[in-house]
C-alpha cells in the first residue's frame, strides 16, 4: 500500500513548490558565487584579468556586467521577481560562459554552468510558481 503523501495525484496540488526549491538553491548559488566581485574591486579585476587571458574585448566592462547580472538575477530567482526576464539575461551569460571560460572544459568542470543555464530555460519556460512576487503580481500564471 502506497502512502497517500506519495501518491502522484495528491502531490500535484504541491507541484509548484518545485520551482520553489529550484528558486532557492539557483539564486543562492549564483549570490554567493558573485558576491565576491561584487563587494571587492580588488575580485573584480582578477574577473577582468580572467577574461582579458581568454580574449573578452573590454573585459572589466564585461566582468561587471556578468557579476552583477548574476548577483541580482540570484535575487530575483530567490524572490520569484521578475523570473522569466532573470531567466534570459541567465541564459545569455551562461552560453557566454561556456563559450567563453568552458571552452575545452571536461563535462565536469562545465557541470555548474550547465545546470545554471538549464535552470535558467526551465524558469523561462514555467515561471516563478508558488509562492513568489510574480505570483501575487499575476504575471507568472498558465493559462
Amino acid at each position: 500500500m502506497i502512502p497517500k503523501i506519495l501518491r502522484l495525484q495528491s502531490l500535484e496540488k504541491y507541484r509548484d513548490f518545485g520551482a520553489l526549491f529550484l528558486r532557492l538553491v539557483v539564486g543562492a548559488f549564483l549570490v554567493y558565487g558573485t558576491q565576491d566581485n561584487v563587494f571587492s574591486f580588488a575580485r573584480m579585476k582578477e574577473f577582468e584579468h580572467f577574461l582579458a587571458a581568454r580574449g573578452v574585448p573590454v573585459p572589466l566592462l564585461a566582468a561587471f556586467v556578468s557579476a552583477y547580472a548574476q548577483f541580482v538575477c540570484g535575487i530575483l530567482f530567490i524572490f520569484g521577481a521578475a523570473t522569466r526576464a532573470a531567466a534570459v539575461v541567465m541564459i545569455i551569460n551562461f552560453v557566454a560562459a561556456l563559450l567563453i571560460a568552458h571552452r575545452g572544459d571536461s563535462f565536469q568542470g562545465m557541470l555548474a554552468a550547465l545546470m545554471m543555464l538549464a535552470s535558467a530555460f526551465f524558469f523561462l519556460l514555467h515561471g516563478a510558481g508558488k509562492p513568489s512576487v510574480d505570483e501575487g503580481l499575476g504575471t507568472s500564471r498558465r493559462p
